[in-house]
């Protein structure tokens, strides 16, 4: 089948995106509730006898809290995965379209630069306010298995109405220069491989397109790479963006406070606290989420090149 020359519209990106989004979620949420437990538990109280191995503490959640307790903030992600995902490959396509040259080809650079632009872009619109929203309602410590146990935050819609009211709006954006921080690197990274491991895998096999299973592949082997750069980034983040606000602190003052507390009190070890869910929880995400956003991709391209396959069709059988 010849390649189409036509370039995914936004509408692509939106569809294609949400989908990958949501199938990451739904199979992923789980690992990043225990990574949040597991970065947060020397900050909450009673946690001195917490597992800490990453199956010890989600078996926890489950024993005292039920299996759909690894859910909990699931709302928030589902809500704004779709915008967050069309941001994610809409604004990296079209940073990428800038740092063209003449031929349209873009450089390895081209790439790392623009999905800084995509991480930084999509923190600032939609992943800052999901994330302070879905920590604070894993973090809530209640059984999902008791009806009479009444949590602070009873789903998303109901956090953020919350947070904007006792603490400000403002406090939804918490932490949104290490949020940016940390998408921009992670977003670089993951395009940087992705489009890299890709374009071999092309050259070498001599195709177009690869099989769903590649996509899988390199999306889970690329997806690796950022939570390891900035570990320490997220670790700090997840602490800023649980604590309640306080009048008159700067984000500045917040995140030297919090990385002295933790480097002080726990050790330097425990800025990576948590690193193996958030791996096991992203590189498969981004495996899913580009073997999805591939695969919605080129049903889309197909749909809406159906009108031209029939008109060549239709002329074809005009002068058969």
């Amino acid at each position: 089948m010849a390649k189409s020359n036509s370039k995914p519209t936004l509408t692509t990106h939106l569809l294609a995106g949400g989908a990958a989004g949501l199938a990451e979620s739904l199979c992923c949420h789980p690992l990043d509730t225990v990574k949040v437990r597991m970065q947060l538990r020397n900050s909450l109280r009673g946690a001195g006898a917490a597992p800490k191995s990453f199956l010890g503490v989600g078996q926890r959640i489950v024993q005292r809290e039920g299996v759909l307790a690894l859910y909990k903030g699931l709302g928030a992600v589902v809500t704004g995965i779709v915008p967050k995902m069309a941001i994610r490959f809409s604004s990296f396509e079209l940073y990428k379209s800038w740092l063209a040259d003449g031929a349209g080809k873009v450089s390895t650079l081209g790439v790392f630069v623009a999905g800084l632009g995509a991480g930084i872009t999509e923190a600032v619109a939609v992943v800052t306010p999901m994330d302070v929203i879905k920590i604070r309602l894993q973090a809530q410590r209640h059984s999902m298995m008791d009806p009479l146990e009444v949590p602070r935050y009873r789903n998303a819609m109901h956090a953020a109405y919350t947070i904007a009211r006792e603490e400000g709006i403002r406090t939804l954006y918490k932490g949104v220069a290490l949020t940016a921080l940390r998408q921009s690197t992670n977003q670089a990274v993951n395009f940087t491989f992705y489009q890299e491991f890709k374009r071999i895998a092309r050259r070498v096999q001599g195709v177009d397109e690869l099989p769903s299973y590649q996509h899988l592949i390199l999306g889970g082997v690329s997806g690796a790479m950022g939570p390891i750069s900035n570990a320490p980034i997220d670790t700090i983040k997840t602490r800023i963006q649980k604590a309640t606000s306080l009048k008159g602190e700067s984000a500045w003052t917040r995140f030297v406070t919090v990385t002295r507390e933790i480097a002080q009190k726990e050790g330097y070890r425990a800025f990576y606290r948590g690193l193996t869910p958030r791996v096991l929880r992203v590189a498969p995400g981004q495996a899913i989420t580009f073997m999805v956003y591939e695969k919605v991709k080129s049903w889309i391209d197909l749909w809406e090149a159906r009108p031209q396959r029939m008109r060549l069709a239709n002329e074809n059988e005009k002068y058969a």
